[in-house]
């Protein structure tokens, strides 16, 4: 199961406590007390592991190593250890205490959510010739500690939408290498599938349903993964008693929990063509056509029709490598 959304109470390392020291040798008394270490910080690590957050199914916790305290002879104690926390790319890590997000959108990204506190001045630091005996050292400071949420977003070039059992995964897997589950049921796919297409992304966003956007089904699960999809897939079934209207209730649940996903690129495929007449689908594709322009129908047991939507893919390729890059 796609764990992609938890909330952890976070804390970094206290700073260790500098000391109160003297040395003892003769002719060469004064303070040796040493600083305590720095508390460890806790850092994203982003890595292309989309099941990266199922370590949270059961922690909730998550704790940095505490600063060593200073030592004899001006020895400053050891840093805690810095805890490195594994997200999947595309993660949105919302620091709930500070009202702060950050985004984790390439691997090896690392993201400081919880710095470490710094660690107290043993006596050494207060030595001065007014006081050559100081017998003060201050206590570590502690370390941030935050409520964070993580929530995944996948970033994929295309995403397949539409109603459960249109075909998206059994066309990911006609299409790449994925081996998505496929079968009749009213919720195949439970969670984001992904295969790659030369070096575009393709996600199998599962099915939604009417009202997905006040959260029935499995509600906003599904459509946040919309959110940084680039081109829209939307497959509609050639044998629904109703394929345009069920473009429309996709669209309508899109716009009400984001209208932005609206403003994406989108292709219309109509799917199953195998199993309706030539006529029928004709039908369908020119009512569909009123709504978006770009839309074709496919079978995938049919190798020309698909070879039809690696041409479109070839051709959503070719527009992605002419795309300025963000700065």
């Amino acid at each position: 199961m796609l764990i992609d959304d938890v909330t952890l109470e976070v804390s970094a390392g206290k700073g260790g406590d500098g000391v109160v020291r003297f040395t003892r040798t003769m002719m060469n008394e004064g303070p040796t007390g040493g600083n305590g270490g720095r508390g460890g910080s806790v850092v994203l690590l982003g890595v292309p592991d989309l099941g990266a957050l199922r370590t949270f199914r059961s922690v909730k916790r998550i704790k940095a190593g505490d600063g060593g305290h200073g030592e004899q002879n001006t020895r400053t104690g050891k840093d805690g250890a810095e805890r490195i926390v594994r997200v999947p790319v595309g993660t949105v890590a919302h620091d709930l205490t500070n009202g702060r997000d950050y985004d984790v959108v390439f691997s090896g990204q690392k993201v400081l959510v919880a710095r470490g506190g710094n660690g107290g001045f043993g006596n050494f630091h207060f030595r001065s010739s007014r006081n050559t005996t100081p017998e003060r050292a201050n206590p570590g400071l502690p370390g941030e500690a935050i409520s964070l949420r993580l929530e995944l977003k996948l970033i994929a070039d295309i995403g397949f939408i539409g109603y459960p059992n249109v075909g998206k995964s059994s066309l990911l897997n006609a299409l790449t290498d994925a081996s998505s589950k496929v079968g009749n049921y009213r919720f195949t796919t439970l969670e984001p599938n992904l295969g790659v297409y030369f070096d575009m992304i393709l996600a199998d966003i599962p099915g939604l349903i009417e009202g997905a956007s006040e959260g029935k089904g499995l509600g906003h699960k599904f459509l946040r993964h919309i959110e940084r999809t680039r081109v829209l897939f939307h497959l509609v079934a050639a044998d629904s008693k109703t394929p345009v209207t069920d473009y429309a209730n996709i669209r309508r649940e899109l716009k009400k929990y984001n209208p932005e996903l609206l403003k994406k690129p989108e292709w219309i495929l109509v799917s199953r063509a195998d199993e309706q007449t030539p006529k029928n689908v004709a039908k369908i594709v020119k009512q569909l056509s009123k709504k978006n322009p770009n839309v074709f129908a496919f079978s995938i047991l049919d190798d020309e029709s698909l070879a039809r939507v690696r041409s479109v893919l070839s051709e959503i390729a070719r527009g992605f490598s002419n795309e300025k890059p963000l700065v």
